[in-house]
């Protein structure tokens, strides 16, 4: 059986509503369980498209090493591909997401 972490969806609702001044508290909930539900199936579709690429570095999508002080060497192509679950927009949308390697990859000058 799953368990997840009431405490993080229920903020993560309040900071959907926080956010999107229009919509009723009730569909930020729906919103915040969504994403709770789409990380796990997100994580296992990554790693078995890492697998499937043969890609044993560290990987992250290029807004991801932006966030961790990285940025993608310039004309590095990704590795690989994977379309993911998009649960924050409340419609389960889906969205392709390019990975690129940890050796692809500089930090930023400060």
């Amino acid at each position: 059986m799953k368990r997840f972490n009431l405490s993080k969806i229920m903020t993560r609702a309040w900071e959907l509503f926080r956010k999107l001044v229009n919509e009723p508290f009730a569909e930020c909930l729906h919103r915040a369980w969504l994403s709770a539900k789409a990380k796990s199936v997100n994580a296992e579709r990554i790693a078995a498209a890492k697998e499937l690429a043969g890609v044993v570095e560290e990987t992250n999508t290029f807004s991801g090493w932006k966030e961790l002080g990285f940025k993608v060497k310039h004309g590095c192509k990704a590795l690989f591909g994977v379309s993911l679950i998009w649960g924050s927009r409340g419609d389960g949308a889906e969205y392709k997401a390019r990975f690129f390697g940890a050796s692809q990859v500089e930090p930023i000058p400060t």
